[in-house]
C-alpha cells in the first residue's frame, strides 16, 4: 500500500535523509520516496499507517505534516 503526505520545512539533502529515516523506522514500512522539490513523500507499507505515528516521525525529524 502507498501513502502520499505533504511535509513542510525541508530544503536540502540532509532534510531528506532524516526524513526518510523517520519514516523508514515505522513498523511495516517498506520504502519512502521523498521528492525536495514539492515536498511530497511517497510510503510504501504493508499496512495502513497509523496518521499519528507518522505525523510523530515526521515531527521527530524536525519537519511539519501539511494537512494530515
Amino acid at each position: 500500500m502507498e501513502s502520499t503526505y505533504q511535509v513542510s520545512g525541508m530544503t536540502c539533502g540532509h532534510c531528506v535523509n532524516s526524513v526518510s529515516t523517520e519514516l523508514g523506522a515505522l513498523p511495516g514500512v517498506t520504502d519512502v520516496q521523498v521528492d525536495l522539490a514539492t515536498g511530497r513523500v511517497t510510503v510504501s507499507s504493508q499496512q495502513p499507517l497509523d496518521a499519528d505515528a507518522v505525523r510523530a516521525a515526521v515531527d521527530e525529524a524536525g519537519y511539519d505534516l501539511v494537512g494530515a
